[in-house]
């Protein structure tokens, strides 16, 4: 396969491959177009001819450049692929991958490994390494150290095992949400999301009782992280009190079907309920109101995984390693000062 080549299949110029794929301009493209260029490396194994870039760049050649690969684990939910959190990760993990000569292999889901074929298929179809995205159980932690030799693990929750973790500390980013929501003056704050092993949910408790604030069961909607979850949870907790001034939605996707559920029972954001989440995918400033949300630095995580995990694989570091990324809130419309009288 040549740059002309996929060229052609993406209806594209080949100048427009090439800054995609070299990264040398991130707005070469529309998001639609970088994807399909993307898919069309990914299924073709296509890789650099690293020695013909280093003759034009006046390099002396080093020989054809092995063929490497890599994998991405979904580990979360089966949809986990689509969730724009995920799927930003996991683009941002193959840009990087692709710059030092490894291609993403194929993606999977924890799901996956429970259909014979597709488990023969991601057995035998051999990869350097795997990255996960996404807390994952015992069970698939035993299936990865079976079945590859090199792991990193990335996403917002820790993970007890000895792999290289890439994170975004949850427990902080929730003690932010929830300080910044005290600051305004909330002291009646719901959750609605995942309470199990969940350490944003840790990060929920342990701020409210630093502050002597009771953690209240009817305060408290348990739900998958999800747009559906996020509307089901909140219309339950809606139908059990309207006494809480704001809510603590996990992450984007949840905070937007909080959104709509407050919404359709005539209550106004941030005026009635405040609003915050954690993530900062695209869609969250393109809410009305605006989503108030902790930004998690997706790009940077997903490179420095790549990196990490192609180090590993090269032998460059032997013990586990735990790097921690940065974070802000970004602050919108979604919320603002308790409102003075109960509904």
């Amino acid at each position: 396969m040549t740059l002309k080549e996929i060229a052609q299949e993406a209806g594209v110029s080949i100048s427009t491959v090439s800054r995609v794929i070299n990264q040398s301009n991130s707005r070469a493209a529309s998001k639609e177009v970088q994807d399909r260029i993307w898919e069309i490396v990914r299924r073709t194994n296509y890789t650099p001819n690293t020695s013909a870039r280093n003759l034009k760049a006046g390099k002396a050649p080093s020989g054809q450049a092995s063929s490497h690969s890599i994998a991405c684990l979904f580990a979360r939910e089966p949809d986990a692929i689509t969730d724009p959190f995920f799927s930003q990760l996991a683009r941002s993990i193959e840009k990087e991958a692709f710059k030092q000569n490894y291609i993403l292999k194929y993606s999977f889901t924890a799901i996956d490994i429970q259909h014979p074929s597709t488990f023969h298929l991601i057995t035998d179809n051999h990869v350097d390494g795997v990255a996960i995205l996404g807390r994952c159980n015992k069970q698939l932690l035993s299936f990865l150290k079976k079945h590859f030799n090199y792991v990193i693990y990335t996403g917002l929750n820790s993970l007890n095992a000895k792999y290289d973790q890439v994170l975004c500390e949850s427990i902080l980013a929730s003690e932010h949400v929830i300080e910044y929501l005290i600051g305004l003056g909330h002291t009646k704050i719901a959750y609605v999301g995942e309470t199990q092993n969940e350490e944003r949910y840790i990060g929920y408790c342990s701020t409210l009782s630093k502050h002597k604030i009771p953690v209240r069961n009817e305060f408290i909607s348990n739900v998958m992280l999800c747009s559906e979850g996020g509307y089901r949870g909140t219309k339950a907790l809606l139908a059990r009190t309207h006494e809480m001034t704001a809510v603590f939605a996990p992450n984007d996707l949840t905070a937007i079907g909080v959104m709509r559920a407050i919404q359709e029972e005539g209550l106004r954001i941030p005026e009635d309920i405040s609003v915050i989440s954690i993530d900062d995918i695209d869609m969250a400033q393109y809410l009305s109101p605006m989503l108030t949300t902790i930004h998690v630095p997706l790009d940077e995580m997903g490179r420095m995984a790549a990196k990490t995990l192609i180090d590993r694989i090269q032998g460059g570091h032997h013990l586990p390693m735990r790097i921690s990324m940065p974070f802000y809130l970004a602050v919108r419309e979604s919320c603002g000062p308790p409102r003075k009288n109960t509904i």
